[in-house]
């Protein structure tokens, strides 16, 4: 091991006329790993640390005070349990393997995918994930894709935009800006904002005597709502929430309905073998006034799958989803719809996230258009919109 650290070493102190204070902290760090023999390999995480971590990022995690480390970028504190709760084990071990570029971060964080294997790196961060005392966070192996349409379980920090476009006649466009807040331990507040353009009759013919439309831009019902998660394991997460839908809506060109509406609902999220997941959705939508919009049942479910290009590139993850929903009405019909989607990763932080599909009715075609339907999703919890790329 000896060998590749100086090999890194020298590399960094190639680049130290550019950036002499970060080389100059990369080398204090690189070559207190270098004084001590090789970990052997299935050594314990905490001997690894300590052989490779600990004279930057502290023996407690908190990080070596700034005399010691000799450069300008913060240090994390991974004993924050709000931070260290949040990423994936393989976002932590592509940072430790590669260097912070490989997340968009500075090359502060010198790569030491030379120095330790795949199995030692996953050893190191188990140890880290130790420096924070509190295990009622939710890992973040839990923070599954996010499908279009079905609510995730896991409390976020997020924006998403989300576009809905009509391919049949009349024409509309349907926009949603979502802002979800994570707070505490285990819960979520979210504000849903809808609104877009749709095309109506206005009640005239033009000269080949066909009805006339126009388009016009619409607000819709505003939503405001909590979630939060009650169970999780390893490998699960059982989440209920409530959403409350204001009559906000232009009802005329079909954006919201005229009353007040109450969504309660549960969600529940499992990793799947292979790198596979599994959402499931139900609750009902209750009116109060039901000749304006009566009471809904509701069920949702997505799978798929996240692929990587190469070992720590971009995220790719197909989904479908079955959406299934009827009023609670006598002589009501079933409406089933189903969503091919592909959901992939922008920023090289991958807190940035694109997703396409397409919403097709199973049922009632005739009266419920398909729709392409495509979302952006920022994750402002790891980063600005611009940073990380």
């Amino acid at each position: 091991m000896r060998p590749r650290l100086e090999r890194i070493r020298r590399r960094l102190a190639s680049r130290s006329a550019a950036v002499p204070r970060v080389a100059l902290g990369l080398a204090v760090g690189l070559a207190a790993g270098a004084s001590t023999p090789a970990p052997a390999r299935g050594q314990d995480g905490a001997a690894l640390y300590e052989a490779g971590c600990q004279s930057c990022h502290g023996a407690d995690g908190t990080g070596a005070t700034q005399d010691k480390v000799a450069f300008d970028d913060p240090l994390p504190d991974f004993s924050d349990c709000r931070f260290a709760s949040r990423e994936p084990d393989q976002d932590w071990i592509a940072v430790a393997h590669s260097g912070g570029p490989a997340r968009g971060f500075s090359e502060t964080m010198p790569a030491f995918g030379e120095a330790f294997d795949g199995e030692q790196l996953a050893a190191i961060v188990r140890h880290l994930r130790s420096f924070c005392h509190d295990p009622t966070w939710p890992a973040g192996e839990l923070n599954l894709p996010r499908p279009l349409v079905t609510e995730k379980a896991y409390p976020e920090d997020e924006a998403v935009w989300t576009t809905g476009v009509s391919t049949e006649s009349p024409g509309a466009v349907v926009n949603e800006i979502v802002y979800e807040k994570r707070f505490g331990r285990r819960s979520q507040i979210e504000v849903k904002l809808p609104f877009g353009f749709a095309e109506s009759p206005t009640g005239r013919l033009d000269a080949d005597g066909t009805p006339e439309t126009d388009w016009g831009a619409a607000l819709g019902d505003v939503e405001v709502g909590l979630k939060h998660a009650l169970a999780y394991g390893d490998r699960s997460i059982f989440s209920v929430a409530t959403e409350l839908m204001l009559p906000t809506g232009d009802v005329e060109r079909g954006f919201g309905a005229d009353a007040l509406r109450v969504e309660p609902f549960a969600a529940f999220g499992q990793i799947l073998p292979g790198d596979g997941f599994l959402h499931l959705q139900g609750g009902v939508e209750l009116s109060t006034d039901t000749d304006a919009a009566a009471h809904e049942a509701f069920w949702r479910g997505a799978v798929g799958r996240t692929f990587t290009s190469g070992e720590f590139g971009r995220a790719w993850s197909p989904m479908i989803e079955l959406l299934g929903a009827t009023e609670l009405e006598e002589g009501s019909e079933l409406e089933w719809d189903l969503v091919p989607q592909m959901q992939v990763s922008l920023s090289t932080r991958q807190h940035v996230m694109l997703d396409i599909g397409v919403r097709v009715p199973l049922t009632r075609t005739a009266a419920r258009p398909t729709e392409l339907v495509v979302y952006l999703l920022w994750d402002w919890f790891d980063g600005g919109l611009f940073d990380g790329w």
